[in-house]
């Protein structure tokens, strides 16, 4: 099992609200309004016909992710996020693992801010959850779409586009 220590967050006192939380296993962690954002990720849920039981991201670094896609997912690239669906019922459990280092290296590619793109990666995730998939031309498309909606809701304003890039492409592994 892989360990992580939780981000110490004070509005985490109640239930529905809670379902939701943010780890780190690099230490603390700048995202803002927490609330509000574990908010629109309980109503995004809902919206797309999902119940939650809990929801678990965990921020770290290219490495920890790295080490996560090669034992569970015999892949040996960098990638900025692993969503994993715990669900034994139909209730939704997940783990989320967000490279913070990929996201930051993808904002400065693609001309966005690291919020921005963290939060694209964010309901990146979540989206895999409900449903979206991202392998075929036509499912990536979607699911740019779907994220750019989630965006402009979120930050009530229309989000800088990216183009048809989605989080989880893969990159490769530098030559050491």
């Amino acid at each position: 099992m892989l360990i992580y220590k939780p981000l110490r967050f004070p509005e985490m006192n109640t239930a529905a609200l809670s379902k939701v939380q943010f780890h780190s296993v690099q230490g603390p962690l700048s995202l803002r309004q927490r609330k509000e954002l574990k908010d629109f990720l309980l109503r995004l849920l809902k919206r797309k016909g999902r119940s939650l039981e809990s929801l678990q991201f965990i921020f770290c670094s290219d490495a920890y992710l790295l080490t996560i896609n090669r034992q569970f997912l015999q892949h040996d690239d960098y990638t900025d996020i692993i969503t994993f669906d715990l669900s034994e019922g139909p209730s939704l459990t997940a783990e989320i693992y967000i490279s913070t280092e990929r996201v930051r290296e993808n904002a400065r590619t693609f001309g966005v801010s690291f919020s921005q793109e963290l939060h694209r990666v964010i309901f990146h995730g979540v989206l895999h959850l409900c449903g979206y998939k991202d392998k075929k031309p036509k499912d990536k498309l979607e699911m740019s779409r779907q994220e750019d909606l989630a965006l402009k809701a979120y930050f009530k304003k229309k989000a800088v586009p990216r183009g048809t890039r989605v989080p989880g492409q893969l990159a490769p592994i530098p030559a050491r």
